[in-house]
């Protein structure tokens, strides 16, 4: 028998107080029920907006594509494209974005998933940076078809002006830069002269077969594409001089202009 003198040995009163209990969960979980409310379209809106933001704030790869397809758009209504071809570097554009933002939120819930290092986790990310890099080279290949044909009237007109230039204009740009050269190399004291310092040896040589390269195919039909071709590996050989740490950025801008200017100068006063 339960003793009436100790407090909650009553069953009524034990049920009761269980009653209200259960009622009192019942009325908060009511409560929060209540307060939820699926998404409306602007919630919609509001989160894919945020989810943008957040992969050009976190992503340096999506701020460089940003600017690159702004670049591109910008030079597409200054040429004129047609209609097709806007609608194709249009396409590709978003098609390099959505892939970037794909391979950050694998990445995102990869790095979520997983505590320790994992092969497998590994390759999921390798499978989606290499569908960045798929797009990339399409996008590429699309900008190329679309504005080789009008980029290479507008670039022979500038290269017939430098050709036909008089050659101490030219002269006058070299010394200039050289004496910029060796102001620079005075006042910052940084380097060897077969290493490192100012300006970039292999920036000049680059930069000056460029320029020959150039100059050579005057008349020659794929002058375009073999002076592109030749200023992507000038430029490839200088982003290594920097990434490797032997020179800075502005070093091997004077190299490439050092080099550039000393082959126009000899290629317009001997040829």
């Amino acid at each position: 028998m339960p003793d009436p003198d100790l407090p909650g040995s009553d069953p009524d009163t034990s049920r009761t107080d269980v009653s209200r209990s259960a009622a009192g969960a019942r009325t908060r979980g009511s409560r929060v029920t209540s307060s939820w409310r699926p998404p409306t379209v602007l919630d919609s809106f509001n989160y894919a907006f945020a989810g943008i933001i957040h992969v050009l704030r976190t992503q340096r790869n999506m701020r460089i594509h940003f600017v690159i397809a702004a670049g591109v758009l910008i030079a597409a209504l200054i040429v004129d494209v047609s209609k097709i071809e806007l609608i194709a570097l249009l396409i590709s554009i978003t098609f390099v974005l959505i892939a970037e933002m794909i391979n950050t939120a694998i990445e995102s819930a990869i790095d979520v998933a997983t505590t320790t290092f994992d092969p497998m986790a590994k390759l999921a990310k390798d499978i989606a940076a290499g569908a960045v890099l798929i797009a990339t080279v399409n996008a590429v290949a699309v900008g190329y078809l679309v504005f080789a044909g009008k980029a290479a009237d507008r670039s022979a007109n500038v290269l017939d002006r430098l050709r036909e230039a008089p050659a101490q204009l030219t002269l006058v740009a070299l010394v200039l830069t050289v004496f910029a050269v060796i102001a620079t190399k005075a006042w910052t004291g940084r380097g060897t002269p077969l290493r490192g310092g100012l300006p970039s040896g292999h920036a000049a040589l680059a930069f000056a077969g460029w320029m020959a390269a150039t100059y050579i195919l005057n008349d020659h039909e794929h002058r375009f594409l073999i002076s592109t071709l030749t200023l992507i590996m000038a430029l490839l050989v200088a982003q290594t001089r920097v990434e490797s740490g032997v020179h800075s950025a502005l070093e091997v801008t004077y190299g490439a202009l050092v080099g550039a200017l000393t082959t126009l100068v000899l290629f317009q006063v001997f040829s």
